[in-house]
């Protein structure tokens, strides 16, 4: 039986990807987290704003205000839900480079197993080759 894992190679590859695959997922969640922060934030701010019309003038000015809020909510609103769409493909990104490593560590873990137990049946092998030969020894020593 081989020593090494012959796979060894490509369960290292694996390996890499599933860890390129987890960074690519930390840096979306990042972005997602971000992104509904500052949604987050745009929405509390634009809640506290509590002006009141003392004039047309001012009036026309709030009303362009929310205007422009309402559209740059809804411009945060896509940036999030993007974000959050990237996160769901990196998720299943993730999981399938891990899937990819789980069958070859389990490959793996198998090839060891026969392995030492491969190395068990060789050692017990010469045990019993070397008692044999010690008894034989002895009991022809003893006879006359």
């Amino acid at each position: 039986m081989n020593r090494h894992f012959p796979l060894a190679g490509l369960l290292r590859l694996r390996k890499l990807q599933e860890d390129q695959a987890a960074a690519g997922m930390s840096r979306a969640a990042s972005r997602s987290r971000t992104a509904g922060d500052r949604r987050a934030a745009a929405r509390t701010e634009l809640g506290e704003s509590g002006a009141t019309a003392a004039s047309s003038a001012s009036l026309l000015a709030i009303a362009a205000a929310r205007a422009s809020s309402q559209s740059m909510l809804a411009d945060l609103d896509a940036l999030a839900a993007a974000a959050d769409e990237q996160l769901a493909e990196a998720r299943a990104d993730y999981t399938q480079a891990r899937r990819s490593a789980v069958g070859l560590e389990k490959l793996e873990g198998r090839h060891h197993a026969e392995r030492a137990a491969a190395d068990l049946l060789a050692e017990q092998g010469a045990l019993d080759e070397i008692a044999c030969t010690a008894w034989h020894r002895t009991a022809g020593e003893a006879s006359p």
